[in-house]
């Protein structure tokens, strides 16, 4: 079966990973702008990256039969100077005319301080002047239910953002509900110990219906694995789910969402 991997940092995966999801039937995966492990110290290196978000990367996954698609923004874990997150976000209405730039993401809040707020709601603010899908990460760890309640907050006072055109990432079991209950999507990374794994992802499945859900590996340069997805199908099968069930989480579902953006293209696939 088909799938969409909705969030994977591509930029720190080999080409074997590549290959190894095409064989698991990937088709289409979209990668969020991230934080390399390091702290980027100039515009011009973010400008390099953006660069190699939307052309590099297509061109790489492209070899292996994958659509890749990106998002654009300024991570929450490089949004604390304020100085260099202003000459940053000057870079990021040139590459959302991209025909791969879906909307401006992931942004949101890290370690929710006064600085990231601030970031985080001038690019809010820029996705609602642009008419931008908005992709917003939430902490991890103890950070999380403070930073999904100012996630919200922030988004109550920009209510030009309709709802359904906003995915707020990285749901646990004590977040998802006020984040689907707010009318955004929700999505559940199967991540190694700050995330959740296929076994979390297909309970929360179960508990709060698959409306408004997506699931991704958020695989990046830390222990994580970019085959998450194809495992949560497993998983899903082996509690005899129905393959409707599935294919609605793992393809029709961000199909949906992602499809909002007119550049969103699965036609050929």
């Amino acid at each position: 079966m088909a799938y969409i991997e909705n969030h994977c940092r591509m930029v720190s995966r080999t080409t074997d990973d590549y290959a190894r999801m095409a064989l698991t039937g990937c088709i289409a995966v979209t990668e969020s702008a991230s934080w390399p492990g390091y702290d980027r110290l100039t515009a011009e290196a973010f400008d390099d990256y953006f660069h190699h978000l939307t052309e590099v990367e297509t061109a790489r996954a492209a070899k292996f039969g994958i659509h890749h698609y990106t998002w654009i923004g300024l991570n929450p874990r490089e949004s604390e100077n304020r100085k260099l997150a202003g000459r940053v976000l000057q870079l990021i209405p040139r590459y959302l005319d991209h025909p791969t730039a879906l909307g401006i993401g992931e942004i949101g809040l890290n370690r929710v301080t006064r600085n990231e707020f601030d970031t985080f709601v001038e690019q809010l603010e820029l996705a609602s002047d642009l008419k931008q899908l908005v992709l917003i990460h939430t902490p991890h760890m103890e950070d999380k239910d403070k930073g999904t309640i100012l996630t919200l907050k922030a988004l109550r006072e920009h209510a030009d953002l309709p709802s359904d055109r906003v995915l707020i990432d990285h749901v646990e079991e004590h977040t998802i509900e006020p984040v689907l209950d707010a009318g955004f999507w929700a999505g559940i990374s199967l991540y190694p110990v700050t995330g959740s794994s296929p076994e979390r992802g297909v309970d929360m499945i179960e508990r709060y219906g698959p409306d408004r859900l997506v699931v991704s590996s958020s695989g990046d340069w830390g222990v994580s694995d970019p085959l998450a997805v194809p495992k949560l199908m497993r998983e899903m099968r082996r509690r005899g789910h129905p393959e409707e069930l599935v294919r609605k989480i793992t393809f029709d579902n961000p199909a949906r969402f992602l499809g909002q953006s007119p550049k969103f293209d699965l036609r050929h696939a």
